[in-house]
């Protein structure tokens, strides 16, 4: 059967991204790398793999349209219940984060882009906070602000998803150049982005 935590590699190798492969297709395994280190349920990935970063987005986008246009309260709650689950876990109790690793992902052939992982749970962290916050006014009958936050999402992940930027991301970095986020959350980030 399908193993508990999703992790990826690629077909004919043993846990590596990086190796050679003329199919792309990810899958998932056990015992994937954490930024902690730590395999457990309340771990986030590290390496992300940045295709299925965008794929996740993309469920977002989706997400926010449909309670833009409907108002529908019932997926504001599904919308704050995937990013609090996704800083939490990664994709493993996050309903879209596990379509997209354990469904959708595998299925497609593209190849492989890794990112921090760091940066994108910082990210999943401040989608959490504003779809809390939409909740929360949708609880205390605040449509607009409500509205409001979900738009805000929209743009975040519009961003991630069709042009791949993630402004979580960028906000993260501009946090460590000035110090705030210590170098050593992130090493790989200081490396890539040159900050030694």
């Amino acid at each position: 059967g399908p193993p508990h935590r999703p992790g990826f590699r690629q077909p004919g190798t043993v846990g590596s991204w990086r190796a050679a492969s003329p199919d792309n297709r990810v899958y998932p395994v056990e015992n994937r790398k954490t930024e902690t280190g730590a395999t457990g349920l309340f771990s986030f990935p590290h390496p992300v793999d940045e295709v299925s970063a965008r794929l996740v987005a993309t469920g977002v986008v989706l997400q926010c349209v449909v309670i833009l246009a409907t108002g529908w309260t019932l997926l504001v709650v599904v919308l704050a219940w995937g990013f609090l689950a996704r800083v939490a876990t990664g994709p493993t109790l996050s309903p879209l984060g596990s379509l997209v690793t354990r469904v959708v992902r595998p299925r497609l052939s593209w190849a492989v882009r890794e990112a921090p992982g760091p940066p994108k749970r910082f990210a999943q962290g401040i989608g959490a906070t504003l779809s809390t916050g939409a909740l929360l006014a949708v609880i205390a009958g605040a449509g607009t602000v409500a509205d409001a936050l979900v738009a805000a999402i929209l743009v975040a992940a519009s961003l991630e998803a069709f042009a791949g930027f993630c402004l979580g991301c960028w906000l993260f970095r501009i946090l460590m150049t000035i110090g705030v986020v210590p170098e050593e959350t992130c090493e790989a980030c200081r490396d890539l982005w040159g900050m030694r």
